[in-house]
């Protein structure tokens, strides 16, 4: 399974499943990262934590730990 967090920088991805549940999940879903959106990383911080990422047309920041939760293909 490859997850959010494994995506690189400059990568273009699509969301297939959210894991996780109750207010994580839902916190997820109402950034706009849900089930067939592309998200594309634009940049990782320096230590690694967060992503910063491109959904829907906005910029979103998401920590390696909600990024694991992401399912991608």
């Amino acid at each position: 399974m490859k997850t959010l967090r494994d995506a690189k920088v400059g990568d273009t991805v699509k969301v297939i499943r959210l894991h996780g549940e109750g207010a994580t999940k839902r916190r997820i879903m109402d950034m706009g990262i849900t089930k067939g959106v592309e998200v594309h990383v634009r940049k990782v911080a320096p230590l690694g934590d967060p992503l910063e990422l491109s959904v829907r047309g906005y910029e979103l920041s998401v920590r390696k730990a909600d990024a694991e939760m992401i399912e991608i293909v």
